[in-house]
């Protein structure tokens, strides 16, 4: 077989193809290196003899879809002025792996669109061996995410298993890309970031969160001077969470069951956003079950109102707008509106951040959404450490069904 197809097809260089065969639906090259004068690795004469040798198969680049075998004969030498004795290095293998580099690219590329288990089925090596690939390569690329640079932050967390594990990311807004992966949901689960952060003096700008109290504590701590967003969605979606509340709470309340039913089918219409997105037959149903109850009704325009406190032209007409709304909210006889306005009044500040940045967490959601997708072709991770390095590279792959 000629040596430049050898050294273009499979990164062989000064190797010969002393015969080829079709062995159980497997073409096998047997190779070995050309016959050159060699120098002993250890001393640098040339001085070495002849002392074995073995076979080693390793896995090539398939010729189409027809799996292929480099069957290698590798020479032992011994080196008779040093006294040296080790079996010659096999160039296009990284030790003793059972593939070449050029196999290992090929997989890596396949993964991109694959998932382990087709491109396993696809090549005829087993899952390990694929996995094993993508590990060394996403170790090589990935492991050490670098926090040159990054100004605007977003932290999130998500279940490993629901109810059980979670693990908090980091995310570089600008970049998307995740700074950081760690257990559990608390701020305990920023410890290393944060010390990163300091080691390698990255000035953090803006901090991008839910409201959770955890998170809240540990930007205090940890990077004051930053400014700290609290995530506008998450804010909306606690108001909405609220009006539910309430509406479930006179569900049970009312005793005729014709306002008991009309209450419980608005809920739809109560959360939509705004009247906009509800037809004519909707506002109507929608209306109608306001006019007859007034503790729903307030919590109803309460909703739409917090709306408003992102539509402000400044962030002065914005907090005349928001105090408005915590005062009508305790003028109220409910118990979750009550709730939540002291919420809102103790998280002013982080809410009316948001006209600084306009920051949002939603390019965190949207790689926690990437995360699901992953997981579920994949059948969850149980190598937590491969997990992570998966989660490193997440913003450098194309998510599609396949991905995991």
């Amino acid at each position: 077989m000629d040596t430049s197809f050898l050294r273009h097809a499979y990164g062989l260089v000064g190797v010969k193809c002393t015969a080829t065969h079709y062995k159980a639906n497997k073409i096998v090259l047997d190779i070995e290196y050309s016959k050159t004068k060699k120098r002993c690795p250890c001393c640098g004469e040339y001085t070495l003899v002849k002392n074995g040798y073995r076979h080693r198969n390793i896995h090539g680049l398939p010729i189409g879809s027809t799996k292929t075998i480099l069957h290698m004969k590798v020479q032992r030498y011994k080196c008779k002025e040093c006294g040296n004795d080790d079996y010659e290095r096999v160039s296009f293998v990284k030790g003793n792996r059972s593939y070449s580099n050029r196999f290992a690219k090929y997989v890596v590329d396949l993964l991109r669109a694959m998932t382990i288990q087709e491109v396993s089925k696809r090549l005829g090596v087993s899952w390990d061996v694929v996995k094993d690939i993508h590990t060394t390569y996403l170790k090589r690329h990935y492991s050490k995410p670098s926090l040159q640079g990054v100004q605007c932050i977003g932290i999130d967390e998500f279940a490993v298993r629901k109810g059980h594990v979670y693990k908090t990311i980091v995310v570089d807004l600008i970049s998307g890309r995740i700074l950081h992966v760690g257990d559990g949901k608390g701020a305990d689960a920023l410890t290393t970031f944060w010390k990163r952060v300091r080691k390698k003096n990255v000035q953090i700008k803006y901090v991008a969160t839910d409201m959770s109290s955890a998170f809240s504590k540990s930007v205090r701590e940890n990077t004051p001077d930053a400014i700290h967003v609290f995530d506008h969605f998450h804010v909306i979606k606690l108001m909405n969470d609220t009006l539910d509340k309430v509406r479930r709470e006179l569900v049970a309340k009312e005793v005729d069951e014709r306002k008991k039913k009309l209450i419980k089918g608005t809920r739809y219409l109560l959360l939509a956003n705004g009247e906009k997105m509800i037809d004519e037959k909707g506002r109507t149903k929608l209306q109608k079950a306001l006019a007859m109850n007034e503790p729903l009704s307030q919590a109803y325009y309460l909703k739409e109102d917090l709306r408003e406190i992102y539509n402000q032209p400044t962030i002065n007409e914005a907090e005349k707008r928001l105090n408005s709304w915590v005062s009508m909210a305790l003028d109220t006889d409910s118990k979750p509106l009550i709730s939540l306005a002291n919420t809102i009044n103790a998280a002013k500040k982080e809410i009316l951040a948001w006209y600084y940045g306009r920051l949002s967490t939603a390019k965190v959601e949207g790689i926690n959404n990437k995360i699901k997708v992953m997981k579920r072709n994949a059948y969850g991770y149980r190598d937590d450490d491969y997990f992570k390095l998966r989660l490193f590279a997440l913003h450098d792959c194309r998510i599609t069904r396949n991905v995991g």
